[in-house]
């Protein structure tokens, strides 16, 4: 008989005072650099996270539910060909997205184990308590951790599917990026896979659009990262005085949201003892949002040591769920 609830363990590497210490050290060598930036991670306190799920549902963002779509019409063809028992998904949040994958293995009889990965242990704790309902036979081993140092404590039983969605691999530059899917690449025994969504090359005005909606939305969730700064380390930002930009490089294929200062300003972090000058119309890097092609994304994936096995995309080519296994030979 399976139990009534499902069985939960979460294993802690991550710390609030771990955290606190992360943001201090990025704000603080953030705005000390040339340019200035802030990384993407600190948008997401708890007002971040209903922005960015408001973002979700504009009509110019397109991810989110191009993304959703895929994983309905073909998640039992992604189970079949990856042969898991086991579902790791990096950033799991809320898990709402991998829900159609854990159905689709329970449906084909393969699904033994969930590993959720997050740096919330509150969000990973409620994300399990919600799955009890849904699949009461279900073992779950949450880990709390960030990508930079805790992928090696990710569970390795079962043949495991190991999922990276929401386009989140784009937030990285190149060299980080092929660190971390050479890492995930290391981690994956033969059998296994990696799924990993990627947001593909479009017109450039459909592009910014998305990072630039008419309502403001995500303008709002760009400087929230500058009233997290203000709360969490006594800082005296302005937010209202700092422009959202959201820019095409053409170069490097990737969307840049940025921060714009209006007029000339003094900004005091207290809590790092720091005086921040801000020239009239200097600017703040604050996301980077790269976008694929096939090719381009095959071919990362075969210097992190993978080969591509499973290639699916929206009706109107948006975005893409790649399906990559060790490559032999």
């Amino acid at each position: 008989m399976h139990p009534a609830t499902p069985r939960v363990s979460v294993d802690v590497h991550l710390t609030p005072a771990d955290i606190a210490r992360q943001l201090r050290d990025d704000v603080c060598r953030g705005l000390q650099s040339t340019p200035k930036s802030l990384p993407p991670k600190w948008f997401y306190d708890d007002r971040g996270s209903e922005l960015f799920e408001a973002i979700t549902r504009l009509p110019e963002y397109y991810p989110t539910e191009a993304e959703r779509s895929i994983l309905h019409k073909r998640a039992h063809d992604i189970v079949a060909a990856s042969g898991a028992d086991t579902l790791v998904e990096l950033g799991s949040g809320t898990c709402d997205k991998t829900t159609v994958l854990l159905d689709a293995m329970d449906e084909a009889g393969r699904l033994r184990r969930y590993v959720p990965f997050d740096v919330s242990e509150t969000t990973l704790r409620d994300a399990a308590a919600q799955l009890s309902t849904r699949h009461p036979e279900l073992v779950v081993d949450g880990v709390v951790g960030d990508f930079d140092h805790h992928l090696g404590q990710l569970p390795t039983e079962g043949r495991r599917l190991v999922a990276f969605l929401g386009g989140t691999v784009g937030n990285l530059t190149p060299a980080p990026r092929q660190d971390l899917l050479g890492d995930l690449a290391r981690g994956l025994d033969a059998g296994e896979g990696l799924l990993l969504g990627t947001d593909l090359v479009k017109d450039e005005g459909r592009l910014v659009r998305a990072y630039d909606d008419s309502q403001g939305v995500t303008a709002e969730f760009n400087r929230n990262v500058l009233r997290v700064v203000n709360r969490e380390l006594s800082a005296d930002f302005e937010p209202e005085r700092y422009e959202h930009l959201a820019l095409w490089d053409p170069d490097n294929e990737w969307i840049e949201m940025r921060l714009r200062s209006v007029g000339e300003q003094q900004v005091t972090v207290q809590s790092l003892d720091l005086e921040v000058g801000f020239a009239d119309g200097e600017e703040v890097l604050t996301e980077i949002s790269a976008k694929f092609t096939e090719g381009g994304v095959r071919a990362e994936l075969a210097q992190a040591g993978l080969e591509v096995v499973g290639w699916w995309t929206d009706p109107a080519q948006d975005y893409a769920l790649s399906l990559s296994v060790p490559a032999t030979g």
